[in-house]
């Protein structure tokens, strides 16, 4: 008799992918169709985590609209996908390893998305992208012991990969933009006249690129649920013009100028919600008291929830249950100084670029809490340009491939737009500290004090 995970795969090949469907309701990109090889992936333990995990973190505390979730993002990044696999007549094979890789590509996320970023490449020299492909590869799991006592066998997502043929380690290099040496292992049915190029940059470029489906669902999305009109986006034109040549993703020169407006909607985007001065000071907070865990809790936490992990840190007692309390009833610390961009001049981003690393920068906390007489925990800085490359590593691409009949160009090259957002910085401080309300006015005194840049 079939285990339970095989009755249920068995059941699902004979009816759902033969002839049934799902119709998914999507706000932003109406009814999305989810059929074979998809919907186990839906199932999966891994996908089902992300109803838990707010696509922006803790940004619904200063927007109240911002509740929607990694999952909803997922599915939106997969019928994305899907457009843009029409609009390159990709071969059905190829179709299906992108869908698959956009389904997938941030199981890895811890709670509240990008908020421990930072703590993960500090402690471990890894990021959400690394855990998404191990998860994708069976190397790990997203289910803690009692879990899988509850829920039985596991319903992973390399399983349903394996069983409709789809190769998990393609997959998972997908995430990073560069499948083309395992690509290259498959058989598979190349590209409309790109086969003698012998390489297929393209599909990793559509999940992780200057212009990827990720971007194009979570800019659209994310505008529409904090109400910021700044990331409405042409993405009818964009998916309208893309194109192939050479073997990597191009944009044809009519849509040039949707390229632009993408562009200059994700600046805009990071400067107003982001990297909003009042999320990532509640951020900041967060990371503090998760950063008192054990190394392994830290390394387990793509398992947990965002409510799982506010109950932890509940549990903790001390500096943590009052941070996570603090969060939950909105009692945020307050900036008490910063050092604007302007007034750093070219030798200063040498001393702020050295408080990115982690061990200054806590010790500059503890002098500065020391000088104003509070609690160490009660002081957090910020220096953004340390992490904007973490978190966002696309940021600064704009080199994005544009054709004019059989000439490649850059964009930067034709456009003003694309190049000064090459250097343009998305957040208005170098450094930030922030701390209680009550404490500010003595911090703020000692901060200046303390920080010469």
């Amino acid at each position: 008799m079939p285990s339970r995970p095989e009755a249920l795969y068995a059941a699902m090949l004979s009816t759902t992918f033969v002839d049934e469907y799902k119709v998914i309701r999507d706000s932003i990109h109406g009814s999305v169709r989810v059929g074979s090889p998809y919907l186990p992936l839906i199932e999966s333990n891994e996908l089902q985590r992300l109803h838990g995990i707010h696509q922006l973190g803790l940004a619904s505390l200063v927007y109240p609209g911002a509740n929607h979730t990694r999952l909803e993002h997922s599915l939106g990044a997969f019928a994305v996908a899907g457009r843009m696999s029409t609009s390159l007549q990709l071969e059905e094979d190829e179709e299906a390893l992108v869908r698959c890789a956009a389904l997938l590509h941030d199981i890895g996320h811890l709670p509240y998305s990008h908020t421990f970023e930072m703590v993960l490449h500090e402690r471990f020299g890894i990021d959400h992208v690394e855990i998404s492909k191990r998860l994708i590869m069976g190397d790990d799991s997203v289910v803690s012991e009692d879990e899988r006592r509850a829920l039985g066998e596991e319903i992973r997502a390399v399983d349903s990969l394996e069983r409709q043929g789809i190769e998990p380690k393609v997959v998972a290099a997908l995430l990073s933009g560069s499948a083309e040496t395992q690509l290259e292992q498959l058989t598979l049915n190349g590209h409309k006249e790109q086969a003698h190029f012998n390489g297929r940059r393209y599909l990793g470029q559509m999940i992780s690129g200057p212009v990827d489906v990720d971007q194009l669902d979570y800019l659209t999305r994310d505008a529409h649920y904090t109400g910021v009109a700044y990331g409405v986006i042409d993405v009818d034109r964009l998916l309208d013009t893309v194109g192939v040549f050479n073997g990597d993703l191009v944009v044809e020169k009519g849509g040039a100028s949707a390229v632009e407006g993408m562009l200059v909607a994700r600046a805009l985007m990071f400067s107003t919600v982001y990297f909003h001065k009042t999320i990532r000071i509640a951020e900041l907070m967060l990371a503090k008291a998760v950063e008192l865990l054990d190394s392994r809790e830290i390394k387990d936490l793509f398992k947990m929830t965002d409510s799982s992990l506010l109950s932890r840190l509940s549990s903790e007692g001390g500096y943590s249950q009052e941070i996570a309390t603090r969060i939950k009833y909105r009692r945020l610390f307050k900036k008490a100084y910063a050092v604007a961009n302007e007034d750093v001049g070219d030798d200063g981003w040498e001393a702020v670029d050295e408080l990115g690393d982690f061990d200054k920068r806590r010790s500059l906390e503890e002098d500065i809490a020391a000088r104003a007489g509070i609690d160490p925990g009660h002081v957090v800085i910020d220096v953004p340009s340390h992490e904007l490359p973490v978190s966002e590593p696309r940021m600064t691409m704009t080199n994005i491939r544009i054709t004019d009949g059989d000439r490649v160009r850059l964009l930067p090259s034709m456009s003003t737009i694309a190049h000064s957002l090459q250097t343009r910085r998305v957040h208005e401080w170098a450094i930030m500290v922030a701390c209680p309300t009550e404490n500010a006015d003595k911090v703020a005194r000692a901060a200046k004090k303390a920080i010469s840049i």
